[in-house]
């Protein structure tokens, strides 16, 4: 049997922070206390050293390249780089190729994750103008949910029909989420600077192509579709203060309907770094201004944003050194993402518990994932130690992203993640990934 005592931890758990020790058996947590005797020879015991043992962050949307796009990243590296940045669960976009909008690719892509990923796993089906019939055959049960992109992506996966877009709010009692920008908009907005710049528009003016008013056009109208069909509605990576209006924090986030998630990079960067960092930081939605990322964080501490996630999506270095107009929008973040919130801790902008909260306690409510996202009796033994004080630079050697760059690079992190486990399985110590594929598919108590 496999027996792993966690001892001496700062044990992070839905609001609290307490000295304990946790007992693992095969991969379920059996015992929580302040203090566990080490009940027989064949327990392994790991020490925690006073560091911060938190749940596995669960990441709800990546985008992990495999089918079709495997020379940017796939499910078995870049969830190699999610342990090893203490992401012990993932939930995968439908823009792979071919996109998954039938349940029969859907299904092609599980089997893959199960062959090959070291994280726990589920994908969104994906919504088209024309797939109304396969999106109702998605199992509750073992989907996560729907994904509607509401702005231009992969194929044939903009979904700008209205009449489609209220049969399928209406029609599914699955989770559907969003991304929201107004294609119209941004179409208005590239052609002005194309005139003003030609075929040389630099990145500088991104945040003005894909506007804070494509953005809050886009999910204006995704929240008002919500309310009048009653959907269960999740808008991915917000980037802008104007929409932060939309999102309540009066009521609890079980009671939610309408629930709202910011990534790393809207609240690490600012315009201004597209100077420095280019196409490295060109994402969709556009990092913005100071300002939003001010009001973003005010938004994140009083709960009117309520998960924090990394819209991960690797593109190799030659992509992004291409021209502003030819560049792909994405970029690596699964690896870094844990400890970049912790920088906001020791700047005084968070604490450890807020962070567990929007990145661990949140995504397992809010999809309703079974027996994760908490340190729990009976729950999954999905943990990360963390250790605070232990600084460390990212540099190319270190980045385990298959695409090998990271918009990171060059910073010294102040904390670390010292140790990763899946299902019970230390999968990620010593600073390296073992060779140990633990995951598994997630299931939705739903």
């Amino acid at each position: 049997m496999n027996r792993i005592l966690i001892k001496n931890a700062k044990i992070v758990n839905e609001g609290v922070i307490f000295e304990g020790d946790v007992l693992i058996e095969e991969d379920i947590i059996v015992e929580i206390s302040e203090s566990i005797s080490a009940k027989s020879s064949n327990c392994k015991i790991i020490d925690a050293e006073g560091n911060y043992l938190i749940p596995g962050a669960i990441d709800d949307q990546v985008h992990f390249r495999e089918p079709g796009l495997t020379h940017k990243g796939d499910i078995e590296s870049e969830s190699r780089a999610s342990v090893a940045g203490g992401i012990t669960s993932f939930i995968e976009q439908p823009n792979t190729i071919p996109n998954a909008v039938t349940q029969e690719i859907l299904e092609q892509k599980y089997q893959i994750a199960a062959q090959n990923s070291y994280a726990n796993y589920s994908f969104m089906m994906g919504a088209t103008n024309d797939n109304l019939d396969e999106i109702l055959k998605t199992n509750p049960k073992n989907v996560a949910g729907i994904k509607i992109f509401l702005g231009s992506s992969t194929g044939n996966m903009l979904v700008d029909n209205e009449a489609t877009l209220e049969k399928i709010f209406s029609s599914t009692p699955m989770l559907i989420a969003v991304h929201c920008e107004d294609e119209a908009t941004i179409k208005n907005n590239l052609e002005k600077y194309k005139a003003e710049y030609g075929e040389d528009v630099p990145v500088t003016v991104h945040h003005l192509i894909r506007s804070e008013e494509a953005c809050y056009i886009s999910s204006s109208k995704a929240v008002a579709l919500a309310k009048k069909t009653g959907a269960r509605l999740h808008i991915f990576h917000l980037s802008t203060a104007k929409e932060m209006d939309l999102f309540t924090n009066k009521i609890p986030l079980e009671d939610k309907k309408i629930t709202a998630e910011v990534c790393v990079h809207h609240l690490w960067f600012t315009n201004d770094d597209y100077a420095t960092k280019g196409n490295l930081i060109k994402w969709n939605p556009a990092v913005k201004t100071a300002n939003d990322r001010k009001v973003l964080w005010e938004a994140l501490l009083d709960d009117r944003i309520d998960v924090i996630a990394t819209d991960h999506a690797p593109h190799t270095i030659d992509e992004k050194k291409l021209p502003y107009l030819s560049a792909p929008s994405g970029g690596p973040l699964v690896q870094h993402a844990v400890v970049a919130m912790f920088e906001g801790f020791h700047k005084g902008k968070i604490s450890v518990e807020k962070i567990v909260e929007k990145m661990c306690h949140n995504p397992a409510k809010i999809f309703k994932i079974e027996r994760r996202g908490f340190i729990k009796v009976g729950y999954y033994a999905d943990l990360v130690i963390v250790n605070s004080g232990l600084p460390w630079s990212v540099k190319k050697e270190n980045i385990l992203a298959k695409c090998g760059w990271s918009p990171f690079e060059g910073f010294t992190f102040k904390s670390r993640i010292t140790h990763t486990f899946v299902n019970g399985q230390l999968v990620y110590t010593a600073f390296k990934v073992k060779e140990i594929r633990a995951g598994k598919r997630l299931l939705f108590d739903r």
